[in-house]
Formats: C-alpha cells, structure tokens, sequence
C-alpha cells in the first residue's frame, strides 16, 4: 500500500508498453524520469527492481557516441552488481583489463621525464567487493537501457523531452512532445527526478537556484582517431589517462584518454575565449601537448566552460534533482558519473520506501542533506583544490629557474598521488537519519576502514560458510548479527509491525565480527550503516533509519 497518494488516475499506467501508446495519450505512474542518461537510467533500475512504476523520457533515441564518464570506481560497481548488469558492463569493455582505470601526470609535455602515476583507486579496493571498471559512458547506458527493457514497472519514451513541469499538493504533471515528429504526452506522477544534465529544465522550472563555481575557462573537447600517438605511448604501459601540467595553463590540464585500445582518443584542454572549430589548428596542439607529431582524424570538436554548480537544495517539493541537473564540475578525476549513480541509488531506495508506505517524512529530505554536501566537499577538497595544488606547484617551481628544487617537489608530489585515493571516502556521519557521532558532518574527506562506522560504507568481510554480505544482503534493510542475543528478535518484530523490509543475517566469523567492532549491523539498502552496537531501541534504531524521527 502507498501512503502518498497521487489522485485520479489519467490514462495508462506506466509499466505498461509505452511503444503502444497513442501519440496523444497520457500516462500516470509513480515516478517520472527526465534524462535517460546513466543516472537516470540507473534510477530506474533502481525503482524497477523494487516494484516502483516509473516512466523514463530520454531525448535521444540512441546514447551518444561522446566519450565521458570513463571511470567506473568500485563503489560504482557494486550498484552495477545489484543491478544485475555486472557481466554484461564488463563484457562491453573497449579496453583489455590490464590497462588500469587510472593514468599519468606529466610536466609540459606526455613525452617528458617528470612523470608519475595518478588517481590509484585500486588502492582500496579491499574495502569495496567488486573491481573497477572503464568503458566509454555510450556503452554504460547501452548496457543500462537493455536493463530497463527487462522491468516491466519501467515504461521508457526515447527520443522525446520535456517541456514543462508543473506540481500541485498530489503530484506533478510533465508534458513531453516527440522530438522528430508531432507527439505529444501528459506525464502525471507521484514524483518527478530530474537527470536532464547540467542545462536541466526540471531544475529551472521547479525554481531550484544553483550556486556556480566560475573559473572563466573555455574548454575544448576533441575526439580523434591516431594510430601513432598510440605508439608513442607505448612507453607508458597500462596507462589509461594522462594529465599534462604546462606553467602556462596555470593550474589547469590537458588531458588524454583512450576510448579504445590502438585508435580512438579524446582531449581536453583551455582554449581561449572566443574559439571555434575553425578558428584553431588543433592538431598542433595536440602534437605541442603531446611533445611530438602523429596522425590525427578528428571525428568530433565540441566545447564547454569550465566551471563547478550546485543547486542549492536537491529537492522542492515533490520534484528532485540528481546527477548534472543538481551537481556539474569539470571531468577531473572522474568523480562525474560515480557521483551521479551514488546520488540515484541514495534516493531510490527512499523514494521507494515513501511509496510503499514505509518511509518516514524525513526520509527523503534526507537525499539533498547526504548527497549534496557530499559533492560540495568532492568539488571543494578533490577537483577545485587539485586545481590550487597543481597551480601553486607551477608557480613556485620550474626546473629552468632551479632544477634540484623542481625534482625534489615532484618526487613528493608523486608519493602524494596515492594518499589523495584513500582520504576520498564519501560518507554520512552528519546526516538525520544515521547514528552518526555529535559533530559529525557529511563529506567526501573521510578514511577507508572495516569499522562499521554509522554513516559509513560497509566494507566487505567473510559471514562464514562462504557467504557475503553483496549476495546476502536484502533488498530493504539488513541486520547482521554477530552475537546471540535477543536484540534481533526484537528489531525483527519492531521492523514487521512497521511494515520495514529487514532481512536478519547471522555472521559466524570472529573475523568478521573484529573487523566490524559490533556484535550488531544495521545496514541500509544502499550498504551505508545506520546504526551498529551491542544493543538498542529497536523502535527508536528504526524509526530514525526510516525517516520517522
């Protein structure tokens, strides 16, 4: 039962074929979708798996052939596992698995000595379960969109976009039109997430401000095809990235990666203010990045401002924003597309949990007070400052000025590449509905740990028997037990009289249970902690998980 109701009914039910709709017929559905990218398709899964209806409008028939969104990091992965598409995400990989999914940094040129290794997110791979992963973002939403066709609660409308969206105290109405003929629909939904990018007209029409970051760069944006700077690479085996730091860029980068192995690049890099495809020589910058010639097709030359946004508050009223449409920031780093998954799988367990009547009021105010400071902290402490660092390192060093000093900053820059990995740990300590410490803040400056820290990432570790918790866990919440005492006894019948979905997990592992430094583990949907300790109130331990107080 839903205890958020939507009002009367209009046309046919989302879930039902959409490709058998009428052009001027309307739909109603739980939650309507704008921007069928990764996030949003990812969110559909996400609601389809949970029984949720859901329509996703998505403007363009076919995912666009523009390498973005690269890295898949292993937290990222794990949303991928539970939705069912792991082997198939990987099986569409571009590049053999042997070229990791991070690169080099390197000083004015890719061919110079001063290089080093850069983005090692391997390093923590023993606190996720699954390994990283890089394919073009094209080919991630390949992979999603043939998910979606699976659920039968998720109706989708490619090729069409919306025009208006409008909410009143039962719902929200989006009309969409057909962008290569004369259709037209009514979407009436419960909800509406907006995932239409970072020019998003959810956010615009539902008033939802930004907050911009403006770092007056023109960007430019090649992809090309060469077999020869493939060859010139071949001195730095493995790599999938590379960053060229010139004093002249002062601070910011130019930028390779493979879409391929063998053929097919893309580049980024500043340009200045006015530039046009054809006002440039743009293979001669690439060959002054790369400090050599090679050949060069250009398939694509396509540009962007470099600048970091954030709206200032994920949610109004019954509409949402996720992925672009509530975050933007230059692709340093490849947080982009991560931080998009994160944001659909945090907020569709909790959309899911409202409609199904078990989510408390809070619940899903909760989204923006976790994900959106969470990004602000990505921006601020991983992408802008690594801009800061880099244009400090520029400006106090150069190896024609004083060579000795140059090198003795660049070993150290290179043994700090690998701890920036590791203090990277997005987490909820501050948020309303974990039992996170007084002071705690949400943030993506944190440290990796097997701790079950509320607020925390659950890291894996063996229940016994050779079970784990990615197969274990329910599709609600879990509680893993490491003790024989009456307390999950006692949860479990809290959890039933309210309706919550729990799953109990006994954990016959000491290790485990060391490791975890609980006897008990409350465990939300999305493998975050909530609550972990010797014993409790499991009314007041699940009222506050689920948004109840």
């Amino acid at each position: 039962m839903c205890s958020d109701n939507a009002g009367s009914s209009i046309g046919r039910r989302a879930g039902e074929n959409a490709g058998t709709m009428s052009a001027a017929e309307s739909i109603t559905t739980d939650v309507a979708i704008v921007g069928g990218g990764p996030v949003g398709t990812g969110l559909a899964i996400e609601l389809g798996q949970r029984g949720i209806g859901c329509v996703l409008v998505e403007r363009h028939e076919t995912p666009q052939p523009i390498p973005k969104g690269q890295n898949l990091t292993q937290r990222t992965m794990e949303h991928i596992h539970r939705w069912g598409v792991e082997p198939a995400l990987r099986a569409a990989r571009t590049i053999p698995p042997d070229y990791g999914i991070g690169g080099m940094t390197s000083y004015r040129t890719l061919l110079s000595p001063y290089h080093h290794d850069w983005l090692q997110r391997q390093l923590v791979r023993p606190f996720y379960f699954t390994d990283n992963e890089r394919l073009p973002q094209y080919a991630t939403e390949a992979v999603l969109r043939a998910r979606v066709a699976e659920l039968s609660p998720v109706a989708t409308l490619y090729g069409w976009s919306a025009e208006s969206v409008t909410q009143d105290s039962t719902g929200v109405t989006v009309d969409v039109a057909e962008r290569r003929g004369s259709g037209r629909r009514t979407i009436r939904a419960r909800h509406l997430v907006g995932c239409d990018g970072a020019r998003s007209i959810v956010r615009e029409q539902a008033g939802l401000t930004q907050t911009r970051s403006d770092h007056d760069r023109l960007m430019v944006l090649l992809v090309f095809r060469s077999t020869g700077l493939h060859e010139l690479l071949k001195r730095y085996p493995g790599k999938s990235f590379y960053c060229v730091l010139h004093p002249e860029l002062d601070g910011y980068w130019r930028f390779f990666g493979r879409v391929d192995l063998g053929s097919t690049w893309f580049f980024h890099a500043p340009v200045p203010p006015g530039t046009t495809k054809d006002s440039m020589d743009f293979a001669k910058l690439l060959h002054a990045a790369a400090g050599a010639e090679f050949d060069v097709e250009f398939q694509h030359i396509g540009f962007w401002d470099l600048r970091v946004a954030v709206a200032d508050s994920y949610r109004k009223d019954r509409i949402f924003v996720a992925g672009d449409a509530a975050h933007s920031h230059p692709p340093y780093g490849g947080y982009g597309i991560n931080t998009g998954l994160e944001d659909a799988a945090n907020l569709g367990w909790k959309l899911a949990a409202t409609l199904q009547g078990w989510g408390g009021p809070a619940l899903l105010d909760s989204y923006d007070s976790e994900r959106r400071p969470v990004f602000a902290s990505t921006a601020r402490d991983f992408i802008e400052k690594s801009i800061e660092v880099d244009r400090d390192f520029l400006r106090r060093f150069d190896p024609d000025r004083d060579l000795a000093a140059f090198e003795a900053a660049w070993d150290k820059r290179r043994s700090g590449a690998t701890s920036e990995v590791g203090s990277f740990e997005p987490h909820y300590e501050g948020s309303p509905i974990v039992f996170g410490p007084p002071a705690g803040v949400c943030s993506a400056v944190g440290m990796h740990a097997f701790t079950a820290r509320p607020g925390h990432h659950l890291a894996p570790q063996p229940l016994g028997g050779g079970r784990r918790i990615e197969d274990e866990a329910g599709a609600g919440f879990t509680l893993l037990s490491f003790a024989d005492s009456a307390l999950p006894a006692r949860l479990a019948a809290e959890a039933s009289r309210r309706g919550i979905p729990l799953k109990l997990v006994r954990g016959t592992d000491p290790a485990a249970r060391d490791a975890y430094g609980a006897a008990h583990v409350l465990v939300r949907p999305d493998l975050f902690v909530a609550w972990a300790g010797e014993d409790g109130d499991p009314a007041s331990v699940l009222a506050r998980a689920t948004g109840h107080g």
